[in-house]
């Protein structure tokens, strides 16, 4: 049985596509560290932040404004079923 000739461009064309990965993997493999070298790490000097003391002034507070000021009576939780069992069905 002959080959044919599609036969053997079939096999030209996957054994050029092959070459030409290889021959891509070998180039990216041989610059890559070469455009991209490595970096190495930067340490840096430890800095010590001090902390601040942090003082409340309540005296404001005690302003006759902010005296006459009265909390909002509780709200009582809903006893009633609330919506509907599914909201995306139509009335």
């Amino acid at each position: 049985m002959a080959i044919s000739f599609s036969e053997k461009r079939n096999r030209l064309k996957q054994f050029s596509s092959i070459l030409a990965v290889i021959i891509f993997i070998a180039i990216i493999v041989i610059f890559v560290p070469r455009i991209f070298p490595k970096i190495e790490p930067v340490i840096l000097p430890e800095i010590e932040i001090p902390v601040k003391k942090i003082e409340i002034d309540f005296h404001v507070l005690r302003h006759p404004l902010f005296e006459e000021l009265r909390p909002f009576p509780e709200i009582e939780a809903f006893e009633e079923e609330i919506g509907r069992e599914n909201p995306f069905l139509s009335y």
